[in-house]
């Protein structure tokens, strides 16, 4: 007999045996001690009471009348931080208390790690019993992230656990960041949701009043690459669109992205056939064209050619999908609308074959594409530096334009706004017939 570990308990290394027999070996210690003590108790009661005390019966293994019990163990729970954990967060037999939220990051890190050392047997087909007992693992961790980061419906989340988390989540030269996007393609799709879920909350979560996640990035560009890689997987495309919509809401992520060769891929993924990739990827293109303005406006003042070249030609005049032409146009309405962006508007609205684009967009079957492409069209005629061309264009049609101007409306019949902007656009339009005489 010797002291346990992790308290100051005697611990048991004998077997008990009546006659010689199978060895049975006790699996659930806890059990086993409840019941002793129970017994333990009852035979108190009844010496006290006067009574002789029954002898108990063993219930731990029996065979044909011959009976052993090997025990290697300590017999008290230890109740106080005796918990046998090793380095990766394992616990041992008996658990006191739950883990901190350093812990649980401690633990997901090691079965991320172990998952991604063995992704071998993550590629379809049958896993081994081992492998599958860790994914199931890494999934209740994942889980147990998200509730401290967003509390678990009743309560709110506690800010010095999320505080805790982030911290051992950003901890250097563990890389925790890297190795849930590179597991993301070999766990269950609810994991991925998850995933996608608390990282994106960490993008938020502040340290000592500093954005870690933004430190992290500007330390880690390359993991922006990856993510925009991620769009060749359609298993996993719309996980890394989220994924990356929510790292360029750093300025330098943004600006990483903005000058990678990989921004040109957008205008290919934006064209997926799937209707819910598509969507996400252009969320995600809107987000990097408008949400840093003085980055955005730095990147057009040296990309103004090639940008504009493949914006309108693939999701413009090409793009044989509603809703990408629609949120095209949408977009480009926002870019040249945003004051940052005042000398991209002047260059656009100077160029004639951006404007017959647009009077062509005039007579979409579409009603939503026509509003969308009027708002830009507006711009053309309201720039006070017109040149010639643009002005020699306007006027050759002012008949056609005026006839259909006459009885534009947009679905909602009184849209003040729309209405005062065509009024402004048809009196501007009329004038150009005083001009010419």
């Amino acid at each position: 007999m010797s002291a346990c570990t992790y308290c100051d308990h005697a611990v048991v290394e004998k077997t008990l045996a009546k006659k010689p027999a199978t060895v049975l070996r006790i699996k659930s210690w806890t059990t086993h001690v409840r019941r002793q003590r129970r017994r333990s108790r009852r035979r108190a009661e009844s010496l006290a009471r006067g009574r002789p005390a029954r002898r108990a019966r063993s219930s731990i293994g029996q065979t044909s009348g011959c009976w052993s019990i090997e025990m290697t163990g300590c017999l008290w729970p230890c109740v106080g931080a005796a918990v046998a954990e090793d380095g990766a967060g394992h616990r041992g037999l008996f658990r006191s208390k739950p883990r901190t939220p350093a812990e649980v990051v401690q633990h997901v890190r090691y079965l991320v790690t172990y998952v991604l050392n063995n992704k071998d047997g993550c590629a379809g087909g049958r896993r081994d019993a081992k492998l599958e007992h860790r994914m199931l693992e890494l999934s209740k961790g994942i889980k147990e992230m998200k509730g401290i980061l967003y509390g678990n419906g009743e309560d709110d989340p506690c800010e010095e656990a999320c505080k805790q988390l982030t911290k051992e989540f950003f901890k250097k030269n563990t890389d925790t960041f890297r190795q849930f996007i590179v597991c993301l393609q070999y766990v269950n799709l609810d994991t991925q949701k998850d995933v996608t879920q608390v990282i994106a909350n960490l993008q938020r979560q502040k340290v000592d009043s500093r954005l870690v996640a933004s430190d992290y990035l500007e330390a880690n560009l390359d993991l922006l690459e990856i993510l925009m890689s991620g769009y060749e997987n359609l298993d996993i495309a719309i996980h890394y669109s989220t994924l990356l919509r929510d790292c360029i809401r750093h300025q330098v992520a943004a600006r990483y992205v903005l000058e990678c060769p990989h921004l040109r891929t957008f205008f290919d993924h934006i064209q997926f056939p799937d209707f819910n990739i598509q969507s996400d990827v252009f969320k995600t293109f809107k987000e990097l064209m408008t949400r840093h303005k003085s980055t955005v406006a730095e990147f057009f003042s040296k990309n103004y050619d090639w940008f504009f070249a493949e914006f309108n030609s693939k999701l413009i005049l090409s793009a044989s999908n509603y809703f990408i032409r629609r949120q095209a146009v949408q977009l480009l309405r926002d870019i040249l609308l945003e004051r940052s962006n005042s000398a991209v508007m002047m260059r656009y609205v100077s160029s004639k074959e951006h404007l017959m684009i647009h009077m062509n967009l005039l007579r979409d079957d579409s009603i939503a594409i026509q509003v969308e492409a009027f708002h830009v069209f507006k711009l053309f005629v309201a720039n006070k530096e017109q040149p010639p061309e643009i002005t020699s264009i306007l006027r050759t049609n002012r008949s056609k334009l005026l006839r259909f101007l006459k009885d534009f409306t947009t679905v909602e019949k009184d849209d003040k706004k729309f209405e005062a902007d065509k009024a402004t656009v048809i009196s501007k339009i009329l004038a150009l017939a005083g001009a010419e005489n």
